[in-house]
Order: structure tokens, then C-alpha cells, then sequence
């Protein structure tokens, strides 16, 4: 039977031999763990294993699992919110998460900004970009870009832009998803010249991951292919 520590064996063989075919250094990329969904007894198998990314996309039990772990003393996991930010749930982000994948929007921006705790380090963030353009998706559009990225850095101190993301479109041929990461990753070079902490660039999951690690991710996220299928309550 397959175990999680298993599975995340080999999803960094997989990291590892995709980033040299790519001809990259595996040490470029990082794994983010995505564990929504998944009991904390599955979030402490992969931490023994020696995880320590993870990724929730629901603010209220990602907070109840968060709360939990550490208060088991366990406090070296940097947690990622990786969900669209919904602007009644921005407070229980901004006072669990190290980092919040998913800002798209200067209203969010505020808000995750105002109520950070004072006793946290800065939130870090990275803008996600609809880089398939896509009506349905979250992100900002490449021309939006730049507007953000200004009002970020003028109205929020206690936000810190780390990095980008962007979701592919989902399509069966994934030659069709390169020119959306390299879209991304053009982008992602110009701006970091600009803001000297934006060094993650956050692109590819399970079915896409060769792609985006050939395109210059810097951090993958997989869920399933360590954890399982998600189990959805209703």
C-alpha cells in the first residue's frame, strides 16, 4: 500500500528528473503540499516525512488544522493559502497564514494588510495572475498587473509581494499550457528586476507539472498525488 511519505518520495524523484531534463538545478523548486480536504493525522504524516509547505484553500478549517498542529508545539510548517480570498474570511487569513498565493484584488489587499496582527511577521503574498484568461478564473490580467503592484507597495507595509501564480487552462494537449507559463514567466523576470523580494514563482500542479517546471517554476502544487482523492463534505 502506498504511503504519503511514499508519494512524496516520488513526486521529488518526479521534481527531480523533470528539473533536469529541464536542465535547472531540483533545488530551484519547491513542493507545496496541498492538504484542503485532508485530516491533520494526513498534514503530520507528510511533516514526519519532512514536508513543510503546505496549501489550504478553506480560511475557517485550514485555521481549526493550523491551530491544532501548533498547538502541539509544531510551529516550522509555513502554511500557504492558496483559495480565492473571500473579503469576509481575509481576517482568519491574515491571523494563521505565513503566505497568501491568491491576491487579486486592491480591496483584498487592504484588508489582509489592516488586519494582520502587530505580533506577526509581514504577510507575504503573491499576485495571481489569470494567465489562461479565462472568464471563470481569479487573477488579475497581465495589464492589471502593474496597478496592483503599485497600490501594494503604496498602501499595504505590512504585506510583502514574494512571488506570482498563475493556474493553466486545463486542456488534454499540455503543449497548449506553455505559452501561458512562458506568458508568466517573462512577466515574473521583468517585475522581480523591480522588487527584489518577489522570488517565487508559483505554476504547475499534478497534470501540468512537467510544463511549468520546463516553462521556470519555482514551486509546484500537488495535493492528490500525496494525499489522495479530496474527500468535499455537503
Amino acid at each position: 500500500m502506498m504511503t504519503i511519505q511514499n508519494n512524496l518520495l516520488n513526486i521529488k524523484e518526479q521534481i527531480q528528473n523533470l528539473a533536469i531534463s529541464a536542465k535547472r538545478e531540483p533545488n530551484e523548486i519547491s513542493l507545496l503540499a496541498v492538504s484542503k480536504t485532508k485530516p491533520v493525522s494526513d498534514i503530520l504524516e507528510a511533516y514526519h516525512a519532512g514536508q513543510r509547505f503546505f496549501g489550504e484553500s478553506y480560511a475557517q478549517e485550514a485555521a481549526e488544522k493550523i491551530t491544532e498542529i501548533r498547538s502541539r508545539g509544531i510551529t516550522d510548517i509555513e502554511w500557504h493559502f492558496i483559495g480565492p480570498v473571500q473579503a469576509n474570511k481575509t481576517r482568519i487569513i491574515a491571523e494563521h497564514f505565513d503566505v497568501v498565493e491568491s491576491l487579486d484584488r486592491a480591496r483584498i489587499a487592504k484588508r489582509l494588510n489592516d488586519q494582520r496582527p502587530p505580533l506577526m511577521p509581514d504577510l507575504r503574498v503573491f499576485i495571481q495572475i489569470n494567465i489562461s484568461r479565462e472568464p471563470q478564473k481569479s487573477g488579475v490580467s497581465f495589464e492589471e498587473l502593474p496597478e496592483l503592484l503599485a497600490y501594494i507597495g503604496e498602501m499595504c507595509p505590512r504585506l510583502k509581494i514574494a512571488g506570482l501564480m498563475g493556474i493553466a487552462e486545463n486542456v488534454s494537449d499540455k503543449s497548449e499550457v506553455i505559452p501561458q507559463f512562458q506568458a508568466l514567466k517573462d512577466t515574473f523576470d521583468r517585475i522581480s528586476r523591480q522588487y527584489r523580494e518577489l522570488t517565487v514563482l508559483s505554476m504547475g500542479m499534478t497534470n501540468d507539472m512537467a510544463e511549468a517546471i520546463a516553462c521556470g517554476s519555482t514551486e509546484v502544487r500537488i495535493g492528490t498525488a500525496i494525499f489522495g482523492a479530496r474527500q468535499y463534505h455537503v
